[in-house]
């Protein structure tokens, strides 16, 4: 097994990758994944499940052709402002005003009506419904996706568990003493936040020489072949409890699809969430067909899985998916720590190397 600081060793500019909340995010990995590869030949690459984007920035560092994909409105923000985008940063007076009303321009109240009281303070959700006009009105494709990685980042720091599975403002406003949580964080201001984020942002865009884009879709609708597809879906733990993203999420993908929102919204819960969204990678009698069929569709490419060793299906099911005397199996550990969010202890890190003879 490589060391983790392999990867910086090599590429300096790996290091400035944004750090993040999002569950199951690859970030601490992404050196120690990269750097098992070292020995394939290999030039374009997919992402197939893209997330936070921090494999295939290691991989753009690298020189790779990458294609980030990902089936999440907000991810694909994430994947246009890190991946494809090669020079565009944002200005420090652009992210300082981003909450500022314009003349002439008429705001929608839609957060601060729908969501009192549930995720954010009225004040913030105000903040929040401003900020949303101001970034789809900027028209720059990559300066867009950058504000909205800003604003992604700082509306999960300031969320207890940093998701919205549930409506628990109350955590971060009751007047109790706290043994958990970081009541400094969740109350420093949206503005604070965002520019923060922004600056992260604008450190980890790197020139990729326009080999890289990002896409969103089904990872089984993209099309193309390629020399490398890297694989990590949505986790089945061993209780055949799945990773839910849209859910987890959702709040996020509202906000980039502001004028759809309202029409979206299922109602019969008080968190309000999106109606959700089948998907077999989280059903526990679905997933292993899924896999399969993945796994076929990109037999003719190296395949690179990221896996956890209490997953569903077990290790052993994937090993026997992938390996076969046509095409040789390394199994390799990677860390044991969970992942990102993950309180779970005794399980395992483990990357499937798959590759065609």
């Amino acid at each position: 097994m490589s060391a983790p600081g392999t990867l910086f060793d090599m590429l300096p500019t790996a290091g400035v990758f944004p750090s993040t909340r999002y569950q199951g995010s690859k970030r601490r990995l992404a050196a120690a994944i990269v750097a098992e590869l070292r020995g394939i030949e290999y030039t374009t690459v997919l992402d197939a499940f893209g997330g936070t984007g921090a494999v295939a920035h290691a991989m753009k560092c690298l020189g790779k052709h990458v294609t980030y994909n990902d089936v999440l409105a907000f991810n694909h923000q994430v994947g246009i402002a890190l991946i494809e985008n090669d020079h565009t940063r944002v200005v420090p007076e652009r992210t300082k005003s981003i909450a500022t009303r314009r003349p002439g321009v008429e705001y929608d109240d839609f957060i601060e009506r729908t969501f009192e009281g549930i995720y954010y303070s009225s004040e913030e959700n105000r903040w929040l419904d401003v900020a949303v006009a101001n970034i789809g009105a900027v028209g720059d494709r990559y300066e867009r996706a950058i504000l909205w990685h800003a604003l992604f980042q700082a509306a999960l720091a300031k969320r207890p568990y940093n998701l919205f599975h549930r409506g628990n403002l109350s955590m971060r406003t009751a007047d109790v003493p706290r043994t958990f949580g970081n009541k400094a964080t969740w109350e420093r201001s949206f503005d604070e936040h965002f520019r923060r984020f922004a600056e992260t942002a604008n450190r980890a865009v790197v020139d990729g020489a326009g080999n890289c884009r990002a896409i969103r879709g089904d990872v089984m609708s993209v099309k193309g072949s390629f020399d490398l597809v890297y694989l990590d879906p949505p986790y089945i733990n061993a209780r055949g409890v799945g990773v839910d993203y849209h859910h987890f999420y959702h709040f996020l993908e509202g906000l980039v699809d502001y004028p759809n929102w309202r029409e979206r919204i299922d109602d019969r819960y008080k968190h309000r969430p999106l109606v959700r969204q089948p998907q077999p990678w989280a059903d526990r009698n679905q997933v292993h067909s899924a896999f399969r069929t993945l796994f076929d569709r990109f037999r003719e490419s190296t395949l690179v899985v990221s896996y956890r060793s209490d997953g569903i299906p077990t290790p052993a099911e994937i090993e026997s998916m992938l390996g076969d005397d046509s095409y040789p199996l390394r199994v390799i550990p990677l860390a044991d720590r969970p992942y990102a969010l993950s309180t779970a202890s005794g399980t395992q890190e483990l990357l499937f190397v798959s590759r065609p003879r």
